[in-house]
């Protein structure tokens, strides 16, 4: 089931999203969210959150990708808990998201940077309709400071 985050689901989203931020292969953040993860979530146009056995074990933050003319597109970021992934939870989350965007009105959704080796997200945003736009050469930062390619996304809504 895939519902609302609400304030009492922080510490399990706090840190779903921060072991993301921690393997540095997906997130363009490089730092943790600490004080701030509240407000971070609650400022979101939407933050979902993945249950399972009562549990949170994914979760998605949706928003506008740009400001003015361009606030009509939505981004999103996804995060699974290690434990639960390749349990399609990923998938659903997108779906989700998929959903909330044309309900608050957004008409395309944007990924910016989906890091090359990412396969399995490739694969799930063809499978779902997404449109890849290219690859931008060494878009990506790793921490050990090599440069990988990355691809952007869209769907209409």
């Amino acid at each position: 089931m895939i519902r609302e985050f609400m304030s009492s689901d922080l510490p399990a989203a706090e840190n779903i999203w921060n072991e993301v931020v921690k393997e540095g292969n997906t997130f363009p953040q490089d730092e943790i969210l600490t004080d701030d993860a509240l407000s971070f979530f609650q400022s979101q146009s939407y933050t979902g959150v993945a249950v399972r056995d009562g549990e949170i074990v994914g979760l998605y933050i949706l928003h506008p990708n740009n400001v003015g003319r361009c606030s009509h597109i939505a981004n999103a970021s996804y995060a699974v808990a290690s434990s639960m992934r390749g349990m399609r939870i990923g998938e659903e989350l997108v779906k989700d998201s998929l959903q909330v965007a044309k309900k608050l009105g957004f008409r395309i959704l944007q990924f910016n940077a989906v890091v090359k080796s990412n396969e399995k997200a490739h694969k799930l945003y063809r499978k779902l309709g997404f449109t890849p736009l290219g690859t931008i050469s060494g878009g990506f930062r790793h921490d050990d400071g090599s440069y990988e390619d990355i691809i952007p996304y869209y769907i209409e809504l």
